[in-house]
């Protein structure tokens, strides 16, 4: 049975980015809406009443349509009904070493590194608070770089973030950092082995869409869509 999808994201947003990865990966066809959701709009909080991004609507002839609100219950969701190719692998070991690493990114990356970065490079340009604020993003990326040591480190004596599979954990992973690299962060010549990964994935067919992205008055770095950076 045919499903219809409309995904409500903003371009730059790295949750967005996960389900958009996501989708592609799996070769889920959907029609993007880009939302400018710090404007609070009134379509974006009858969809969600947290007014969040991102939001995938998903329409079944006959049926009511099913809104999905928030990135991990989106990812789960789609992990679970359309699970060709798999983003979890058989192993249990490697499993759990994935799903740490989800909780990684969405609690300690987010809050010692990409969420310094991220408002002062968007957020503050989007709601008109002014200039970025050089110490905010001097210790956004010094934690930046206390965590791709680690990263670094894990991906010297494996083939993908979380062991030998590709997973969910390493699309979260990747975009977090493309925002960071959009705006022309990340030390990649320091850290040789996320450098390695990343190309990888970003030479992936659902990474493409993202290496077009552009906002008015936040230009990506020169480097940004090169897939040999």
């Amino acid at each position: 049975m045919s499903v219809e999808r409309t995904l409500h994201h903003f371009p730059l947003d790295p949750v967005s980015r996960q389900v958009r990865l996501v989708l592609g990966e799996k070769r889920l066809p959907f029609v993007e809406n880009s939302v400018r959701y710090w404007e609070r709009p009134r379509e974006l909080n009858k969809l969600n009443p947290s007014g969040m991004i991102p939001v995938l609507v998903e329409t079944t002839e006959g049926q009511p349509p099913l809104i999905l609100c928030e990135g991990r219950a989106i990812l789960d969701h789609l992990e679970e009904a359309y699970p060709d190719p798999p983003l979890f692998a058989a192993d249990p070991a490697e499993r759990a070493e994935a799903r740490r690493l989800l909780t990684w990114f969405e609690r300690k990356f987010e809050f010692e590194a990409s969420g310094y970065i991220l408002h002062e490079k968007i957020e503050k340009r989007l709601l008109g608070l002014g200039s970025p604020d050089i110490p905010n993003l001097r210790q956004g990326r010094e934690g930046l770089k206390k965590h791709l040591f680690v990263f670094d480190e894990l991906l010297q004596g494996r083939e993908w973030l979380a062991g030998k599979r590709l997973s969910l954990a390493d699309f979260v992973a990747a975009a977090h950092l493309s925002i960071i690299d959009y705006f022309g962060d990340m030390p990649w010549r320091d850290f040789p082995a996320c450098k390695t990964w990343y190309m990888k994935l970003k030479s992936r067919p659902c990474f493409r869409p993202l290496l077009n992205d552009r906002w008015p008055g936040l230009h990506p770095a020169g480097h940004y869509d090169d897939l040999d950076f």
